[in-house]
């Protein structure tokens, strides 16, 4: 019989849906039969698949330990270096400074990412690992985009961050060196178009059932005759916005090899510097207003613009 006492990571799921995450090798008729069969407990009562699991909930399953062991794999976490810098903790959130050059997610191109890095710092820090939830990013920056980056640590953080995101609460700030003079404040709104092909977009000007609507608003910061620094806020969130929207009024990044034109940055000069939380609830309300700076140093990005 193995007891599990239900943390804050793992309340707020479903029954269901968590032993379908703790018995990860089992088939969903299996979970829904030890269930019905009573195998399944909660707080020593009888328990439905759709009942929530509460903090301090005790769940216990009545299997043999080599019958779990069977049904459970135990998957480790990535060795890797911590490239990030940490730019606000506490006990729900945190907040990085992704490099260049790091993806955020783990892709075809690299064994390691972001994610795997802020599992690995979290696990030796707090060694507070859960039955069921990783820590998790609720935003995501291209690869060659530096800057700041939102983990959750516990599941009620990741889905009132991402709902946060969603509903538009939540405002992000990049800083940008562009070709060209931009003299006024920018606002451009379209429509993103993808080809999954070219893993590109382009920005078209009517809707249609593939478009997703973007809107970018661009603030000139400092010109140096051939180039603009730009402080930039997206209200929409879409993959390659930023590149692609500034790139189709005649300002592509500078260093955007995708999107660009030829110069002699090494990477696209896009960084995500800023965030602005709010449109959080119940006990991640203290965050409401806070107001997060990266180390923008990192790329001397700002010193250039003063």
């Amino acid at each position: 019989m193995k007891e599990i006492i239900i943390s804050n990571n793992e309340a707020g799921q479903r029954v269901d849906r968590f032993l379908k995450k703790y018995l990860n090798k089992a088939n969903s008729s299996f979970i829904y039969k030890m269930i019905r069969k009573k195998n399944i407990k909660l707080n020593d009562s009888k328990v439905e698949p759709e009942e929530v699991l509460k903090i301090n909930d005790v769940l216990k399953i009545y299997l043999a330990d080599e019958t779990i062991d069977i049904f459970r794999e135990k998957k480790s976490l990535v060795k890797t270096d911590i490239h990030f810098k940490v730019v606000y903790e506490d006990d729900n959130i945190l907040v990085v400074n992704k490099p260049v050059g790091l993806s955020t997610q783990p892709d075809m191109t690299s064994m390691k990412s972001l994610v795997d890095e802020i599992k690995l710092y979290l696990d030796a820090k707090e060694k507070n690992i859960s039955f069921t939830f990783k820590p998790a990013v609720c935003n995501r920056l291209d690869k060659n985009t530096s800057g700041l980056v939102i983990a959750a640590k516990n599941f009620e953080t990741v889905k009132q961050v991402n709902k946060a995101i969603k509903d538009r609460y939540i405002k992000k700030y990049y800083i940008a060196k562009v070709h060209g003079i931009v003299k006024n404040n920018l606002e451009l709104k379209g429509f993103l178009l993808k080809d999954e092909k070219k893993n590109m977009v382009k920005i078209v000007k009517y809707e249609s059932e593939d478009t997703k609507t973007v809107i970018t608003y661009a603030r000139p910061i400092k010109t140096d005759g051939n180039y603009t620094w730009l402080e930039i806020e997206i209200e929409t969130g879409r993959a390659h916005q930023i590149r692609a929207h500034l790139a189709s009024v005649g300002h592509p990044i500078a260093g955007d090899k995708k999107y660009g034109r030829k110069d002699n940055e090494k990477y696209q000069v896009l960084h995500a510097y800023k965030i602005i939380l709010n449109g959080l609830e119940n006990n991640l309300e203290y965050l409401n207003g806070k107001e997060i700076i990266s180390d923008i140093n990192e790329r001397e990005i700002l010193s250039n613009c003063k």
